[in-house]
C-alpha cells in the first residue's frame, strides 16, 4: 500500500511538472493546456505540498521554481482555510498542512529574492490562520533565522514579519509584539550589522505593531502599557538619533520616511505618552523639513541637480518626494492633537514659509502639462486624485487656515512678503525659475482666499493686497515668461474681486477674455476658464453682475471654441463653466440658447459614456429649463431627441443611454411650471413602457424616479391622460411600482421606489383604491428578499411615512398581513428596521424614521397595543471574557450572540442612538481650533472620569407637559436654519418633516417621556454610552 502510495504521489508530482512546463511554453495551445491541467491537480490533496517542494528545490530550474512559488502564494489564499474570503475547495488537509509548514521555512533563506518574497508571503498568509495554535513554533524560527547573519534568511524572516503585522489580529498582537519588538530594536540599532534596508522593515513592522495596538486601545485602555510603552524610550530615542544621521552608509531618505511614520503614530495616537520627547523630536524633524526643502528646490522643482534617490529591496524608487510627504504627515498629527497644538503656532511663520516654497510648479510638471492640458486640468483641480508634493503642502497650507485662522493670517503675509523679495533678488540674479515663486504666492493666496480678504480687510496685517493685485499679478502678466504663470495671474485675480476696485475687475475681466483665444498656449486657455469660473461664481454671490454682462458674449464664444478643441477633461472645465455663465444673466442666456441646446444635446450623445461629462450636460438644461423664455425653446430641439431615445430598441443605441435621457427628462419635468407643456406629457407614456419593458436597473430606476416627478409636479395631469383602451396615468405608474417591486427584478431596481410610493400615497390617497394594499404587499414581499441597505432603506422608509400619515391604518395592516414566518408582518417590519435604522443615511430620510420611531414608541406607551407585546429583537451584542485567545479560525466558526429585548426599549434605544449621532454631528461644526485644554487618554496615565459632553440643551424643561405625554407632532424642533444644504429632492425639501431641527426634536422626547411612570420599563436598559448621552441632556439614569 505505502508503495502505491508513493509510486501515486510520484506520478502526480511529475504531472505537476509537466504542466509547470507547459505553462512556461512559448507556444499558445501548450500554454493553455497547461493552465487546464493545472486546475485538475489543484483540487488534489498533495498539489500544495508538491509546489512546496519544486518551490524550495535547489537543484530546480528558475522558471519552475518562481512560477511554483507564485501559484502556491495563490493555493494558500483559496485553500489553506474555508473561512478566507478567497477560499475555494477543497481545504487542504492537515496532513499536507504539516508537510508544508515543515517545508516552506528552507525557502526564506533562499538566494532568489523574487522566490523568498513569495515564500514569505505563503508563510505570512498561513500563520494569520495557524499561529499560535497549529504552528506554534514559527516565531522561534523567524527569530533564529533573524540573528543568524544570512542575510538572505534575514530579508525573508523580514518579509514574513512586514506581511504578518500588517494583518495582524488583535488577539494575536499581545503575544507578537513582547517576541518582535526588542528584535526590531536590535535590528533597526546595530547600523553596522543589517543593512539600510533591513533596517527600515524593522521601523515598519514596530509602526504597524504601534498602529495595531492604538486600534485596541480604544477598547482596553491598559494594553499600550502592556505591549509598547515597556520598549517606547528605546524606539523613540533611537528614531531621533536615526534622523540626526546624514545620508550615507547607513541611512538615507527611505530610513527616515519610515522613521517619520512611525514618529507620526506615536505622535497621533498616544500624546500624553509621546508629551515628554516632544522637544527631542521636533528639532531632528525641522532640520528634515528644512534642509529637505533646499535640496527639493534644486533636484525637482528647478531640476538643476541629480537627486540620488534609494532603492528597496524589491527594486522600487524611493522618490524624495517620500520623505516631504511624511514631515507634512507628521505636522498634520501635531495639527490634529490638542495639546500639541500650540507648538504649531509657535513655529507659523517659518512653516508657512516652507510650505509655500513646497508647492512651487517642478520642472516634471512643466513638461507633463505643457504637452498633456487634460493631465493640466486634473492635477490642478481642487478636488483632484493625484497626489504630489505640490497638491500635499496645498493640503497642509488649507489644514492650518483652518485650524489656525488668527495666527495663520499674519504668517502668510509674512512668509509672502520674504518669497517676493527672494524672487526679485533671484530675478536679478538672473535665476530663469524666479517667477515660480511668485505662481506658489498667488496659489498660496488664492487658496486661502476669504482668510487672506478678511486680514487684509481687518487692518490687523501690513499688507497691502490691492498693491499685490496691481504692483504684482497685474504686472506678471506683462511679463510672457511662463504660460504657467500668465494662467496663474488670471485665476489669483478673479479670487479677489470683493477687494478690487470696478477699474481693476474691468482690466483682469479684459485680460481673462484674451487668455481663451486660440493665439494663447493651452495652459493659459485652461486658466483662463477657472479665471471665468471664479469671476462669475464670486461677483455672482456679491451681487455684482453688472460689471461681467459686457464681457459675456466673449466668454461664451472662448468656452465653446475650446470646448471643441480639447478632450473630456479640458471639455468638462469648459462645461461646467458655460454652466455658470448661463447663470449670470437671463436676457443673455436667452441670445445663446440657439447655440447651446445644440452643443450640450451634441456633447451628451457624443459622451454618454461619461459620467462627468453627462451630468454637466444635463446641468446645463436644467439652467436652460429654468430660464422662462428659454424653456420652450429648449424642448423644442431637445424632446424629439428624447422620445426617439425613449423608443429605441437598446440594440441601437449605446448602453446607459435610456436611463441617461429619463435623468433629463426628469430634470425638465422638476423645472417646468404647470400645466406641463404637451410634448413633456407625450413623452409621458413612453417613460412608462420605456420603464416596463426594460430589464436594465438603471433604466428602471430613472423610470421611476421621473415618473415620481410627474407624480409630484402635475398629478391633475396624470389623471387626466388616458391611452387608447381609456387607461389614466395613475394605472401606468402603479404598474410601474409593481414592476419595480416584483420579487422576480433585481433588487436594485427598488433603489429608490420607496420615493415613488411614498409620493403616491401622499398625493393620491384614497384614489388608489385597492392598488394601495397590493402596493404596500409588493413592498413587503420585496423586503424580504433585500440585502443591500439602500434598497432596505428605501422600503422601511415606506412604513415610516405612513407612520406619520395613516399610523391606525398602516398598523391594522401589518397585523393582519402575514411576514416570512407565518406571525404578522408587523414583527417582521419592526425587525428590519430596527437593526438597520442605526445604518440609514440621508439627512431627510434619518428625521422620518428617527420621528416615526418616536412616534411608534409613543403610540405603543399611550395605548399598550398588544400587538407589540410579544415582539422581542436583537438588543446588544454579547462578548464573553473568558473564550481566551480567539484567533481567526475560532472566531468564524462561533456565531455572534445578542440579547433579546422588547421592540419598544429598542425603538427606545434608537433614539437615543440618534440623538448621539446629531449632538457628534453638530458638535464637530462648532469645535474650537484652540482646544489645548482638551485631554486625551492614550493609557499613559490611569483614565481621568469622562467629562460629560456639551450640553447644548442643558435647562430645556417641558412643563406643561408634566403628568401627560404630548403629541410627538408637538416637540420643537424648526429650524429652517439648520437644514441639510446637500438635500436636492425636491419632494423631501416641501415636506415640514425635512425643516425639523432633529437634536432639538429627541432631547425634547427623552426628556418628557423620562417625566413619565412607565420609564421605568426602558431605565434598566441603558448601557454606558446610553447613561452618558441622557446625562448630558439633563435626563438623571
Amino acid at each position: 500500500m505505502a508503495a502505491a502510495e508513493a509510486d501515486r504521489n510520484r506520478s502526480l508530482k511529475e504531472a505537476l511538472f509537466e504542466s509547470l512546463s507547459a505553462i512556461l511554453s512559448p507556444a499558445q495551445d501548450v500554454r493553455t493546456a497547461g493552465e487546464e491541467q493545472i486546475k485538475v491537480l489543484e483540487v488534489t490533496e498533495e498539489f500544495g505540498v508538491h509546489l512546496a517542494e519544486f518551490t524550495v528545490d535547489h537543484q530546480g530550474a528558475l522558471a519552475i521554481r518562481q512560477l511554483s512559488s507564485v501559484l502556491l502564494k495563490q493555493y494558500v489564499e483559496a485553500h489553506w482555510s474555508q473561512h478566507s474570503e478567497k477560499f475555494r475547495p477543497p481545504e487542504t488537509s492537515e496532513a499536507a498542512k504539516v508537510i508544508i509548514r515543515q517545508i516552506l521555512p528552507i525557502g526564506l533563506k533562499e538566494s532568489i529574492s523574487k522566490v523568498r518574497s513569495s515564500v514569505a508571503y505563503a508563510v505570512s498568509a498561513i500563520a494569520h490562520w495557524d499561529w499560535p495554535e497549529a504552528w506554534p513554533e514559527l516565531f522561534g524560527i523567524l527569530m533564529q533565522a533573524l540573528t543568524s547573519g544570512d542575510g538572505n534568511a534575514v530579508h525573508g524572516a523580514m518579509r514574513v514579519l512586514t506581511e504578518f503585522c500588517r494583518e495582524v489580529s488583535d488577539t494575536q498582537i499581545s503575544q507578537v509584539a513582547p517576541v518582535i519588538l526588542p528584535e526590531m530594536y536590535n535590528i533597526f540599532t546595530q547600523t553596522e550589522v543589517y543593512s539600510i534596508r533591513t533596517r527600515s522593515r524593522a521601523v515598519d513592522i514596530f509602526n504597524s505593531c504601534a498602529a495595531m495596538v492604538a486600534n485596541m486601545a480604544e477598547l482596553h485602555k491598559n494594553i499600550p502599557k502592556q505591549l509598547l510603552y515597556p520598549m517606547l524610550p528605546q524606539f523613540t530615542q533611537a528614531f531621533v538619533q536615526a534622523l540626526q544621521v546624514p545620508d550615507g552608509l547607513t541611512s538615507d531618505s527611505g530610513l527616515k520616511m519610515e522613521v517619520l511614520k512611525a514618529i507620526t503614530t506615536l505622535v497621533k495616537s498616544f500624546p500624553k505618552a509621546m508629551n515628554q520627547w516632544l522637544p527631542q523630536i521636533l528639532p531632528p524633524v525641522w532640520t528634515t523639513l528644512t534642509e529637505s526643502a533646499n535640496i527639493y528646490v534644486r533636484t525637482v522643482v528647478n531640476d538643476t541637480e541629480e537627486a540620488d534617490d534609494p532603492v528597496d529591496s524589491d527594486g522600487e524608487v524611493l522618490g524624495f518626494e517620500n520623505l516631504v510627504f511624511n514631515v507634512f504627515d507628521f505636522i498634520h498629527a501635531l495639527i490634529e492633537t490638542p495639546r500639541f497644538q500650540t507648538v504649531v503656532k509657535k513655529s507659523m511663520d517659518q512653516l508657512i514659509y516652507y510650505v509655500v516654497l513646497y508647492m512651487q510648479i517642478t520642472q516634471e510638471q512643466v513638461k507633463m502639462w505643457t504637452v498633456s492640458p487634460d493631465q493640466f486640468v486634473e492635477d490642478e483641480d481642487d478636488d483632484t486624485f493625484s497626489y504630489s508634493v505640490r497638491i500635499s503642502a496645498q493640503d497642509l497650507l488649507l489644514t492650518l487656515a483652518s485650524e489656525f485662522d488668527g495666527e495663520c493670517g499674519p504668517a502668510i503675509f509674512a512668509a509672502v512678503a520674504k518669497h517676493l523679495q527672494e524672487a526679485d533678488s533671484a530675478k536679478a540674479s538672473g535665476n530663469q525659475h524666479w517667477w515660480k515663486l511668485h505662481e506658489a504666492v498667488m496659489l498660496t493666496l488664492g487658496s486661502i482666499r476669504t482668510l487672506v480678504t478678511d486680514a487684509a480687510r481687518s487692518g490687523k496685517v501690513q499688507f497691502d493686497l490691492c498693491g499685490f493685485l496691481q504692483s504684482v499679478v497685474l504686472e506678471d502678466l506683462n511679463q510672457p515668461l511662463s504660460p504657467f504663470l500668465l494662467g496663474r495671474c488670471l485665476w489669483a485675480a478673479s479670487r479677489f474681486t470683493l477687494i478690487m476696485s470696478p477699474e481693476l475687475i474691468q482690466r483682469f475681466l479684459q485680460a481673462t477674455v484674451s487668455g481663451l483665444q486660440a493665439s494663447q498656449p493651452p495652459s493659459v486657455r485652461i486658466s483662463a476658464i477657472r479665471a471665468v469660473f471664479g469671476f462669475c461664481d464670486h461677483l455672482k454671490s456679491s451681487n455684482n453682475t453688472q460689471i461681467l454682462r459686457p464681457h459675456l458674449a466673449e466668454m461664451f464664444e472662448g468656452l465653446t471654441t475650446i470646448a471643441q478643441q480639447f478632450s473630456t477633461d479640458v471639455l468638462a472645465l469648459c462645461l461646467e463653466t458655460i454652466n455658470i455663465v448661463l447663470s449670470i444673466d437671463d436676457e443673455f442666456t436667452t441670445s445663446v440658447e440657439e447655440k447651446v441646446t445644440p452643443m450640450a444635446l451634441a456633447v451628451f450623445l457624443k459622451f454618454s459614456g461619461d459620467p462627468l461629462i453627462v451630468s454637466l450636460t444635463q446641468e446645463t438644461f436644467k439652467e436652460l429649463s429654468e430660464n422662462d423664455a428659454c424653456r420652450a425653446p429648449l424642448q423644442q430641439k431637445l424632446m424629439p431627441t428624447v422620445m426617439s431615445i425613449l423608443q429605441s430598441s437598446t440594440d441601437k443605441i449605446p448602453m446607459g443611454m435610456p436611463s441617461l435621457t429619463l435623468d433629463i427628462l426628469e430634470s425638465l419635468v422638476r423645472t417646468s411650471p404647470i400645466p406641463l407643456s404637451d410634448s413633456l406629457m407625450q413623452a409621458f407614456p413612453l417613460v412608462a413602457r420605456c420603464t416596463l419593458e426594460s430589464d436594465d436597473n438603471a433604466t428602471m430606476q430613472s423610470g421611476g424616479e421621473c415618473l415620481r416627478a410627474y407624480t409630484s409636479v402635475s398629478l391633475e395631469q396624470v389623471m387626466q391622460w388616458q391611452d387608447e383602451q381609456g387607461r389614466n396615468g395613475l394605472y401606468y405608474i402603479v404598474e410601474v411600482t409593481s414592476r419595480l417591486l416584483d420579487p422576480k427584478t433585481s433588487e436594485y431596481t427598488a433603489a429608490f421606489v420607496g420615493k415613488l410610493v411614498s409620493v403616491l400615497i401622499s398625493k393620491v390617497g384614497t384614489a388608489l383604491g385597492e392598488n394601495l394594499d397590493l402596493m404596500l404587499r409588493a413592498v413587503l414581499s420585496k423586503m424580504q428578499q433585500a440585502e443591500t441597505l439602500s434598497v432596505i432603506q428605501s422600503l422601511v422608509m415606506v412604513f415610516a411615512h405612513l407612520i406619520h400619515t395613516q399610523m391606525d391604518a398602516v398598523l391594522e395592516f401589518l397585523s393582519t398581513v402575514p411576514g416570512p414566518t407565518g406571525k404578522p408582518a408587523l414583527e417582521f417590519v419592526l425587525s428590519e428596521w430596527c437593526s438597520k435604522q442605526h445604518l440609514f443615511f440621508g439627512a431627510y430620510e434619518n428625521k422620518v424614521s428617527s420621528i416615526a420611531l418616536c412616534k411608534l414608541l409613543q403610540h405603543v406607551i399611550k395605548t399598550n397595543d398588544a400587538r407589540f407585546q410579544d415582539i422581542v429583537v436583537k438588543g446588544e451584542q454579547i462578548f464573553h471574557q473568558s473564550e481566551g485567545i480567539r484567533t481567526r479560525s475560532k472566531t468564524s466558526k462561533v456565531p455572534d450572540q445578542w440579547t433579546m429585548i422588547p421592540v419598544a426599549v429598542k425603538m427606545y434605544k434608537l433614539i437615543i442612538n440618534e440623538l448621539s449621532s446629531q449632538m457628534e454631528s453638530n458638535m464637530s461644526t462648532h469645535v474650537s481650533a484652540g482646544g489645548e485644554d482638551l485631554e486625551e487618554d492614550d493609557g499613559w496615565e490611569e483614565a481621568d472620569d469622562d467629562d460629560d459632553l456639551e450640553n447644548g440643551t442643558e435647562g430645556q424643561t417641558l412643563s406643561s407637559l408634566l403628568g401627560q405625554f404630548a403629541p410627538a407632532s408637538d416637540y420643537a424642533g424648526l429650524d429652517l436654519d439648520e437644514c441639510d444644504a446637500e438635500e436636492d429632492d425636491p419632494d423631501a425639501l416641501q415636506d415640514p418633516l425635512y425643516q425639523i431641527d432633529l437634536q432639538a426634536y429627541l432631547t425634547e422626547f427623552l426628556q418628557s417621556l423620562s417625566q413619565q411612570p412607565c420609564y421605568t420599563i426602558f431605565s434598566p436598559h441603558h448601557n454606558d454610552a446610553e447613561r452618558h448621552v441622557l446625562q448630558s441632556v439633563g435626563i438623571t439614569t
